[in-house]
């Protein structure tokens, strides 16, 4: 008779996996399925979907490889629950089984659904990350500010990743001053390593194109790893091609160019296929061997040491109700142009074109293109959270609310970022060629052919300037406004007001 089931979810494609560990081959069964409720709660990529599911079904047959006995359910199984529940009772039905055990879901909606399952379900912590949840409670225990910055040199200290004895390598944490270089013409810039779909992955393309075809987003080409020995020749390609000038241009933004020197790997560390101290490990070895600068190395590393594990502390920190905040009470709707209709502001045409075409953006044009646009125009940061959820391929709740609720929309009051990320077009302008092949002009401060994130900027600094105007960080950018002419001023408000009136009616703004 069988004991249990291990439900293994589909961003848990490890075999190291807790749950994994904590059963026993001869008797329990794993149970994976390819549900519409999760494939539905928000409208995914039609990429993100079948990358899922096609990483599913080859993990599962990896299960079966290493001698588990497997339940595995497509979606188009005729005897589909269509829940995670759902067919956990199913299989439970089926097998005998008493009692689930699961590692612990990243998203509180999933969590709340088997804790309330109606068959025992036991969550196991999940160790696949460099820093515990518990592990980071301590850390967060008593502070004012929840700095990344400082957790970050606490991991680097316990893990030793970059360290020479107590001291960061190279004498300093990191090397910012070094990077964040504007792009320059004649970069050599290496293709990323792409992967042709066997006939598992078509058959699930075909299955999404069926299902999911009308969701936001293209389906073909496909062409991502959907294993882990893929995955981590992916991770090989960056290190070897890309990351010496990772560090460099980071922030750059090209036409043309989705993916510069950046790592493409966030999709298999959040399904599991990779490991985070494996990847960073690789990029450590690669500067101590004299192959990667240490600007680029630790710029790395501490997008996933820092970064990628602090945001995940935050979100469990802060419980269920982080994705509701909206201490700015920003209430306009997203624009139609975030789902591909037409408008004249290059950068957001090229950011959203590119997520609609790849599934991808890098952290840049989420946060200081359509992040930035969004909370200079007040859009609802629950709809734009909603938005990054369902257009990215590596966008899981765990790591997506945080950057998009706390860092990019401020909507968390400050938990995360000490001050808006926000800019003028300025600032896209020294990052990127998207204001050469603008409608607007990113020199124009008012009028009608004014940049909108020149107007905007100022007009969020102003209605917010009960807020903000008391931040050290922000001093200096209400002195400028100050110094202004007043009628100077008049002219920014009234141009900004007048172009959210026409964002408000549907015109081609």
């Amino acid at each position: 008779m069988v004991s249990r089931l291990v439900l293994v979810l589909g961003d848990q494609l490890s075999l190291n996996l807790p749950s994994l560990r904590a059963a026993d081959k001869a008797r329990d069964v794993v149970v994976m399925a390819e549900v519409a409720q999760e494939a539905e709660y928000v409208r995914h990529h039609p990429k993100k979907i079948a990358l899922v599911f096609a990483a599913m079904r080859k993990f599962a047959r990896a299960l079966e490889k290493d001698g588990w006995t497997l339940r595995y359910t497509p979606l188009d199984d005729p005897e589909n629950a269509g829940s995670i529940v759902g067919e956990l009772l199913r299989r439970a039905e089926e097998t005998g089984a008493g009692e689930v055990i699961v590692t612990e879901p990243g998203e509180w909606r999933l969590i709340n659904k088997l804790t309330h399952a109606p068959i025992p379900t036991r969550l196991l912590p999940d160790d696949r990350f460099i820093a515990s949840r518990k592990r980071f409670e301590d850390w967060a225990e008593g502070r004012k500010a929840l700095r990344m910055e400082y957790f970050y040199r606490e991991m680097r200290r316990e893990t030793g990743l970059l360290m020479e004895g107590d001291d960061p390598a190279g004498g300093k944490w990191n090397f910012d001053h070094d990077n964040r270089k504007p792009p320059k013409e004649g970069l050599d810039i290496p293709d990323p390593l792409t992967f042709a779909p066997d006939a598992e992955v078509e058959a699930v393309l075909e299955l999404v194109a069926a299902r999911y075809g009308d969701n936001f987003g293209d389906l073909h080409p496909f062409d991502f790893a959907t294993t882990r020995a893929e995955a981590l020749q992916v991770l090989g390609h960056f290190i070897a091609h890309a990351l010496p000038r990772f560090g460099d241009y980071q922030d750059a933004m090209l036409e043309g160019q989705p993916y510069l020197f950046h790592a493409l790997i966030s999709p298999y560390l959040n399904l599991g296929l990779l490991d985070p101290m494996e990847v960073c490990r690789a990029a450590e070895e690669a500067w101590q061997a004299g192959d990667v600068p240490i600007n680029a190395a630790e710029g790395f590393i501490r997008q996933i040491l820092g970064w990628r594990e602090y945001v995940r502390g935050i979100y469990f920190l802060e419980g269920p109700d982080y994705v509701a905040r909206n201490v700015l009470r920003h209430d306009r709707d997203l624009p139609a142009f975030y789902w591909g209709a037409a408008t004249q502001m290059n950068c957001l045409r090229q950011a959203v074109g590119q997520t609609q075409k790849h599934a991808y953006a890098h952290h840049i044009q989420r946060l200081m293109v359509t992040g930035n646009f969004a909370l200079l125009a007040g859009v609802d940061p629950h709809q734009v959270h909603e938005w990054y959820l369902e257009v990215y391929a590596d966008a899981y709740e765990w790591v997506e609310a945080p950057n998009t609720v706390g860092m990019s929309q401020f909507a968390d009051g400050g938990v995360i970022a000490s001050k808006p990320y926000v800019s003028s077009g300025a600032y896209i302008n020294r990052m990127s060629d998207y204001c050469k092949g603008c409608s607007y002009s990113v020199s124009t401060k008012a009028g009608p052919k004014a940049c909108p994130f020149n107007l905007l900027y100022w007009h969020f600094l102003d209605r917010h300037r009960e807020r903000f105007q008391g931040n050290m960080r922000m001093k200096n950018i209400y002195a400028t406004w100050d110094r202004m002419d007043a009628d100077r001023r008049e002219a920014v408000l009234r141009d900004a007001d007048r172009w959210l009136q026409r964002l408000d009616a549907g015109e081609t703004v």
